[in-house]
């Protein structure tokens, strides 16, 4: 896994857009204005949004990922030697679970997701 193929990822999703909020080199990707992943200075990993903190301590507990930096608990940070399969599921979980937060009126205006 790189930054290269997470960026490649996050791209493909509907109205998704990278910035670079608090300089110094992070790739934070958002779906309508809100945070679903974002690569750090560090360059270490992903950290993305689970849907609890629960579900966030169980992916850490089975050595997925460890607790994200700055974020939430409920924010998992995968490191690059995770496998691709499951990044880009996060990555797609994250995102969906983002967007589906989204009000709906916003949800509107964002083209569907090919699943």
């Amino acid at each position: 896994m790189s930054r290269d193929l997470i960026n490649r990822i996050c791209a493909t999703l509907p109205g998704a857009e990278k910035s670079d909020p608090w300089g110094d080199g992070h790739d934070a990707w958002k779906v309508g204005g809100k945070m679903f992943a974002c690569i750090g200075a560090a360059n270490t990993g992903v950290s993305l949004k689970t849907p609890a903190i629960e579900t966030a301590q169980m992916l850490i507990d089975a050595g997925v990922g460890i607790k994200a930096p700055y974020f939430h608990r409920s924010w998992i940070h995968l490191p690059f030697d995770c496998e691709e399969s499951e990044l880009r599921f996060r990555i797609i979980a994250s995102y969906d679970l983002i967007r589906a937060g989204l009000t709906k009126k916003l949800q509107a205006t964002l083209p569907a997701r090919q699943n």
